[in-house]
């Protein structure tokens, strides 16, 4: 059992130990030490914070304990209910909050939970803010209200449809030309919110929709991750429905799978490629992604003329990138779109107006478009961490040793050989070591990545 602490959140596992599991004690502290942070931004009389979250079984517990502090703090309450991670980010300055919390552990299995942080732009908090809440949460400083000045909760529950409506209206979405072609698709929503969300944006579209596992009562019919090896029954669903392709999102639905209309996968790095060459053939630009995904975005964007760079992993680095670069598309190869045009957060919706736009546009099969973009293989595999492992000095002395080759060191360490990549790095969320390689085809990249497993099980320190 485990409790994360980075400037992203507080993610864990639930049930255990106080200061070791996300405990109904560490949740209110860490609700505490944000709602401090939110009234060191603005001195003003009132201050209002969004809180969603996605349906995993923990999720209504927690949400009313980070509510309920929030309120004792003085701070008004808007409670989406069951929502989406970019639905959230969507509220925030719709309702001119102060800020925002998500309570889903993304892709992780249904006993984590964690609360993840939204400034009042409705974005992630960077380093520097993220770092402050820890330090507050545990100096014990925070303060509440009196009787007469305790904050209100608010409900509302129209702000899927209100995301819904926003993408619907982006200039790029092609909403006419989508219901003509009268697409059939199967939808798992993996029992949480993206099974209310994507089949009513669906729908919306005048697409035949399909539902599988789209009841959103947190018990994950496979491991939520959208994954080749997880997506068995969405393949065989496709098949059997004639569908034109099948969509996979994660439980917060900010990550996003296709599926072809013959049950194989279209590619999860393949996502933002998609949806990049949909944008940047109407709106060329430049395009931003984290340093370990594909190589095929940089293919897409040159074609159309941009220049394309690299991020540090976590979507606020790929978001400060895209802001430096003013790109006109970006996000993470993990299924992650982010659209300007929209907002600064990944967001599942987004990604299929506009890979539905695309599609409507191209009048190919899934599989026939897929066969457009480069061809590369990646390898995402890890390590779990055991106590007392230097990660540091592991990622060091993998550095000394490649020391010849093409290095990126911003976010542990990349090696650019001239066919490949591996790129090797602690994750924020759990305690692992990431392996990501790619490669010209999937033997040579899960070689790559079994060769450096062993290589870093082989270091001696």
């Amino acid at each position: 059992m485990t409790l994360i602490k980075s400037i992203s959140g507080i993610r864990g596992t639930i049930g255990g130990q106080v200061g070791d599991n996300l405990t109904p004690i560490d949740a209110v502290k860490f609700a505490s030490a944000y709602g401090t942070w939110i009234m060191q931004q603005r001195d003003k009389e009132d201050y209002k914070v969004v809180v969603g979250r996605d349906a995993r079984i923990s999720g209504k517990m927690i949400q009313n304990l980070v509510m309920n502090t929030l309120i004792g703090m003085g701070i008004h309450v808007v409670d989406l209910g069951l929502s989406t991670t970019p639905t959230v980010e969507l509220a925030v300055p719709m309702e001119h909050a102060d800020g925002g919390i998500i309570l889903t552990a993304s892709h992780n299995p249904k006993q984590w939970n964690a609360l993840k942080l939204l400034n009042h732009k409705g974005e992630f908090l960077d380093g520097e803010e993220g770092a402050k809440i820890l330090e507050i949460a545990e100096s014990d400083s925070m303060s509440f209200a009196d009787v007469d000045s305790l904050g209100k909760i608010t409900k509302n529950q129209a702000y899927i449809d209100l995301h819904i409506i926003e993408v619907l209206d982006l200039q790029l979405v092609n909403v006419k030309a989508i219901e003509h072609a009268r697409f059939r698709v199967v939808v798992d929503g993996v029992n949480s919110t993206g099974g209310i969300a994507i089949p009513l944006l669906l729908e919306r579209l005048g697409v035949d929709v399909i539902k599988l596992y789209c009841e959103p009562n947190g018990q994950f019919p496979h491991n939520p991750e959208p994954l080749k090896e997880h997506l068995t029954d969405l393949s065989e669903a496709v098949k059997k429905h004639k569908a034109d392709f099948g969509i996979v999102v994660d439980p917060d639905v900010d990550r996003l799978a296709f599926m072809d209309e013959n049950g194989e996968m279209f590619g999860e790095e393949y996502t933002l490629v998609a949806c990049a060459d949909y944008v940047l053939s109407r709106t060329p630009g430049n395009t931003v992604s984290n340093m370990s995904s594909t190589r095929a975005l940089k293919d897409v964007t040159e074609k159309h003329g941009g220049t394309y760079e690299a991020s540090a992993v976590g979507e606020v680095n790929v978001v400060k990138l895209m802001k430096k670069n003013k790109v006109v598309i970006g996000g993470e190869g993990n299924g992650g779109i982010i659209y300007p045009e929209s907002h600064y957060g990944r967001d599942a919706l987004v990604g299929v107006a506009l890979f539905l736009s695309l599609l409507a546009d191209k009048q190919m099969k899934v599989s026939e478009l897929r066969k457009t973009y480069p061809n590369y293989f990646m390898s995402k595999k890890k390590i779990e961490l055991t106590a007392g492992l230097d990660v540091d000095g592991i990622l060091k002395e993998i550095e000394k040793r490649y020391q010849n080759e093409q290095l990126i060191t911003i976010d542990g360490v990349k090696i650019d050989f001239p066919e490949s990549w591996v790129h090797l790095r602690k994750s924020n969320t759990e305690p692992i070591i990431r392996i990501y390689t790619e490669a010209k085809s999937q033997q040579e990249a899960d070689t790559l990545a079994d060769t450096f497993i062993e290589e870093i099980k082989k270091v001696k320190l």
